[in-house]
């Protein structure tokens, strides 16, 4: 997709304005404007006698979407819906797209949580992956990998950011940079977590691989370069869990993703077995795992029996009576 808004369009002066003051509000945009670069470049070559948005060059392009699933359109036409929106406070009569009509949202996949056992078994598991030359430090990359997020609930693509520049080994921080709704925050590591780091550093620095502040904390490659995609990573832990024969009820794999549901599901267990008022550390929580609001946080807590047993011992105790 063609991320350079073109100008040969009456469209194309509106996004650049639309863009600017996003930016100027400090939001990164890179996905929005990939988005309204692939529409621009659409009307432009459909319609050059009259590239403007309209119902039915709206509904050609949402023809050529097709192909994405459900959420990823129905999030491409939310973005074009704003940039309308945005629109109409010069230009009252402009076209403006109906959500009513977009994609419905897709059903939300299952999380699969983790127990401490199926979690250790995957780390002694990465003790019998072999290095590549492309990846020299493959065992204890995956080793790291699985103990960040485990015990920080990162995105995958957070984890896959990361730098060298991004550790305080002084404060044991992580520093996550711009993130999901262009958020930053800065994630303190358990003591454990905080070994495998140490331990993982001197084994990079053994290996004489890149150490300035910009090179990837999962590197990939013996003279610098990018590190791991999210590919790369999906693909090396999903071997790790057909080894250790960890499967969801259903005989799928579970997603890298369900390390993040079972680090929130874990911590709110832990609040309830310690006695904790619950209710006043969801928003720690929230801030934690880089979100907007504390709904954000609830999809992450599904009603599990493990909870459920907590909460109900809870209450039991308030008033068994």
């Amino acid at each position: 997709m063609n991320a350079t808004v073109a100008s040969t369009t009456l469209l194309g002066p509106v996004i650049a304005r639309f863009l600017s003051l996003k930016q100027a509000l400090g939001r990164g945009y890179d996905s929005e404007r990939r988005v309204l670069a692939h529409l621009d470049g659409f009307l432009a070559n459909t319609a050059p006698d009259a590239a403007d948005l309209t119902p039915a060059t709206f509904d050609a392009w949402c023809q050529t979407l097709t192909h994405l699933r459900s959420g990823v359109r129905r999030f491409r036409m939310r973005v074009v819906r704003n940039l309308c929106l945005y629109r109409r406070r010069n230009e009252p009569t402009c076209f403006v797209p109906d959500p009513a009509l977009f994609p419905p949202l897709h059903q939300p996949v299952r999380p699969y949580l983790f127990t401490e056992t199926e979690v250790a078994r995957l780390i002694q598991a990465t003790t019998a992956l072999t290095a590549t030359a492309g990846s020299p430090l493959r065992p204890a990359v995956f080793r790291l990998g699985l103990v960040l997020l485990y015990t920080t609930g990162l995105r995958r693509g957070e984890l896959l950011h990361l730098c060298l520049g991004d550790l305080d080994l002084v404060e044991r921080t992580l520093w996550v940079q711009a993130s999901k709704f262009h958020k930053s925050r800065l994630l303190p590591l358990s003591a454990d977590a905080f070994g495998e780091l140490q331990r993982y550093l001197t084994g990079r620095a053994a290996a004489a691989l890149p150490s300035d502040s910009a090179a990837p904390l999962l590197c990939h490659h013996q003279r610098g370069g990018p590190g791991y995609t999210g590919t790369g990573l999906r693909d090396g832990i999903c071997h790790l869990l057909g080894g250790t024969g960890i499967r969801t009820p259903t005989g799928r794999l579970p997603r890298v993703h369900d390390f993040r549901h079972t680090f929130a599901v874990r911590a709110l267990l832990r609040w309830y077995l310690a006695g904790a008022d619950v209710q006043a550390k969801l928003p720690l929580l929230a801030t934690y795992m880089g979100h907007v609001s504390i709904a954000s946080t609830e999809y992450y807590l599904p009603f599990v029996a493990d909870l459920a047993a907590a909460a109900g011992e809870r209450f039991e105790r308030y008033a068994g009576g």
